[in-house]
């Protein structure tokens, strides 16, 4: 069974996920998946992505897939990740990316959504990032994605508490475009593809380039990048990142000594 299911209807891509039976964990398999089918509508000329789950999902997708994480010993979410690579080419496409969500959104998942152009979805759908319930440290730029999201405020709400996001809030502080009635999703969601489709697509690739450049211009000196570092070594060295990753695997309430 494909993990990812891809088509292309005229200049619209869209890129399903095929997971249900681990939540759409971002799993390398499934992440190569999707890759694989960003790069497939590059070389087609496609102008529009839509990026889903299966229909009636209760989980958009869980996240990170946590037992790919390493136990001890290296950085868990280095460059060359995985949920990286799949950010960078969500924010590299020509073309915009829409996140088109039903369901629940978990940890590495919402960073997936907020990395996309523009999102839609339905009332029942929640937001939660979640690496303080199992002691991971998130890197400099999955942080600078929900800053690009979000409102510092926010964001350390999201991180601090690991509580769900609901769509109506999360569409009333700008962190989303629309929430729409499920039975809606598809025909508003395709509404707006088609939209964008008609347009310039060269006009709109540059406009998101700039946008991508524009975001991402926060100085930030050598000595406060090996700072930053240096603080998420001390979480993936503790005794609680270990913890974390034990009790998640082993189905139970971890129990965190701050060590």
């Amino acid at each position: 069974m494909s993990l990812v299911l891809s088509q292309v209807d005229g200049f619209v891509g869209t890129v399903t996920l095929n997971h249900p039976e681990k939540r759409n964990a971002l799993s390398e398999q499934l992440v190569e998946g999707i890759i694989a089918a960003f790069e497939d509508f590059k070389a087609r000329s496609v102008r529009v992505v839509v990026l889903r789950a299966l229909p009636g999902s209760r989980v958009w997708s869980a996240g990170h897939n946590v037992e790919e994480l390493p136990a001890a010993g290296r950085d868990p979410l280095g460059w060359d990740d995985p949920l990286r690579n799949l950010i960078r080419q969500i924010e590299n496409f020509p073309g915009p990316v829409i996140a088109m969500i039903e369901g629940t959104v978990w940890g590495g998942a919402s960073e997936t959504a907020f990395a996309c152009d523009l999102i839609v979805a339905v009332p029942q759908t929640t937001f939660a990032v979640t690496p303080a319930k199992l002691g991971v440290p998130y890197n400099v730029s999955g942080m600078m994605t929900f800053l690009n999201a979000a409102s510092m405020r926010i964001v350390k709400e999201l991180a601090f508490t690991a509580m769900p996001l609901s769509a109506e809030r999360a569409e009333r502080l700008g962190i989303i475009n629309h929430v729409v009635p499920v039975d809606e999703l598809e025909e508003f969601t395709y509404g707006m593809a088609a939209n964008i489709a008609a347009l310039a697509p060269l006009s709109i690739a540059v406009m998101k380039e700039q946008l991508r450049i524009l975001a991402g211009a926060r100085p930030m000196s050598p000595q406060g990048f090996e700072r930053v570092q240096g603080l998420r070594r001390v979480v993936y060295d503790s005794e609680d990142y270990q913890e974390g990753i034990r009790a998640f695997k082993e189905k139970r309430a971890p129990r965190f000594t701050g060590k």
